[in-house]
């Protein structure tokens, strides 16, 4: 019974084949946007908890100052190379201590020239922020001692100074310095926050103090706790002893910022989570628009089928028959819709996918969602026309066709007849 509908409800929508497309196009585009929003949005939510991973692993950073109402940072001391012992000494929970400082230099190497940003620090940076040298060495303990000139180049250092040459053991000049590569890092490529991790050059803290800032001066703190789960007791200890290093009394705010790289990744993935939901949710108002339209033609297809109906009705057809035909018409064009616009929100996902470098994401769960409520558009948007079909009057239903019909036929011969065995000719020949 059920197949017989189907195939009826089939080969109905194939006569009407223009409208029916367009009907199911707002199907289509909401299931489509839905799906690309979404994964895009994981893809997103993806990228940027690795990019924040990649600066290192169970990670605070401290920072001088704090956060105003604007972007700029207020002013406060500097932290101490004393500052770096005193957490090394007395804080168990923390493994590595990298201080560091920053600024930009123009590079010189032969004919090429390059304003990138120098940092200062020691050979604690390399662990702390998990950042490998593929070729050479890192930055050692002797070479902090000393304050040797010694440099390790990002790859985009290299290729803007070097192009495809070997920098190890060539001589560049920083400012007015003379530096040796000793080593190249590997390749980090750009963080979340639009800036290029690889545009970099590493040099002992030591030796950025004395050739490039003249100060002794420390920017910035990395602080690397012994696990995940000691972070949070780090960052409160780590509060407490600079708090009282740097005499804050009680009651007065702190000069410097603590960041836990954890609770960065989980506020940069509810603000994603939230932007998706937003986003997901206005592109499932086509889904609304092409669920009306669907009912629209159902109402009008119930009164184009008129004299269909009541022939049914009248050879002993049921209510529920013909409920079941029209709702099966609208269920077939809300899911046809559904699985084409799944397939196009797949293709979506990964074209966008490729423009916007996100990696690809496939939520399976994504899919189900959209192809359940594609067809849960259309059995609520197809039941009141379904169910105005079913309550036709049968008489009432071959009276209004043929109203309309009987003027523009003078033919005795195709003039319907009247009666139950018309109504049965008149349906053979529509089945013919």
């Amino acid at each position: 019974m059920f197949l017989s509908t189907l195939l009826i409800a089939l080969r109905q929508l194939r006569r009407n084949l223009l409208r029916s497309s367009l009907t199911v196009l707002g199907i289509v585009i909401g299931i489509m946007a839905v799906i690309a929003i979404v994964n895009l949005g994981s893809g997103a939510t993806v990228k940027v908890t690795s990019d924040i991973s990649s600066l290192g692993r169970n990670l605070l950073i401290v920072t001088r100052g704090v956060r105003g109402g604007g972007p700029m940072m207020t002013t406060a001391p500097a932290f101490e190379a004393a500052d770096v012992e005193a957490i090394r000494r007395d804080l168990s929970q923390v493994a590595y201590v990298a201080p560091s400082s920053s600024q930009r230099v123009m590079a010189v190497a032969g004919n090429n020239n390059w304003s990138t940003t120098v940092i200062g620090s020691t050979q604690d940076y390399f662990t702390v922020r998990e950042w490998n040298v593929v070729r050479g060495r890192p930055l050692e303990a002797a070479d902090v001692q000393s304050g040797r000139m010694v440099c390790v180049l990002g790859q985009s250092t290299v290729k803007e100074l070097f192009g495809a040459q070997d920098p190890l053991g060539i001589k560049i000049r920083l400012g007015r310095q003379s530096c040796e590569v000793i080593g190249v890092l590997e390749a980090k490529g750009q963080s979340s926050f639009g800036s290029d991790q690889d545009d970099v050059i590493m040099v002992p803290i030591t030796a950025f103090q004395r050739r490039l800032s003249g100060t002794k001066d420390i920017d910035v703190l990395h602080v690397s706790a012994v696990s995940a789960e000691a972070t949070q007791e780090a960052k409160s200890n780590l509060e407490s002893l600079l708090r009282e290093r740097r005499r804050i009394t009680a009651g007065k705010e702190d000069d410097f910022t603590v960041r836990d790289l954890r609770e960065v990744a989980e506020v940069a993935q509810r603000t994603t989570g939230i932007m998706t939901t937003f986003l997901s949710a206005v592109a499932a108002v086509s889904l609304v628009v092409g669920g009306i339209g669907i009912m629209n033609i159902m109402l009008v297809s119930v009164t184009e089928r008129t004299r269909e109906i009541g022939i049914r009705l009248a050879i002993g057809a049921k209510g529920s028959d013909i409920l079941l035909q029209f709702l099966v018409e609208a269920v077939v064009l809300s899911v046809l819709g559904g699985a084409i616009g799944i397939l196009l929100g797949v293709a979506a996902t990964v074209a966008g996918a490729r423009m916007l470098d996100l990696p690809f994401v496939f939520e399976p769960m994504t899919i189900l969602l959209a192809f359940g409520f594609s067809s849960l558009i259309g059995i609520a948007f197809g039941f009141f026309p379904a169910r105005r079909a079913a309550k036709l009057d049968p008489i009432e239903a071959l009276r209004y066709e043929g109203q309309d019909r009987l003027p523009r036929r003078r033919d005795k011969e195709t003039a319907p007849l009247p009666g139950g065995n018309g109504a049965v000719l008149h349906l053979l020949a529509l089945w013919g």
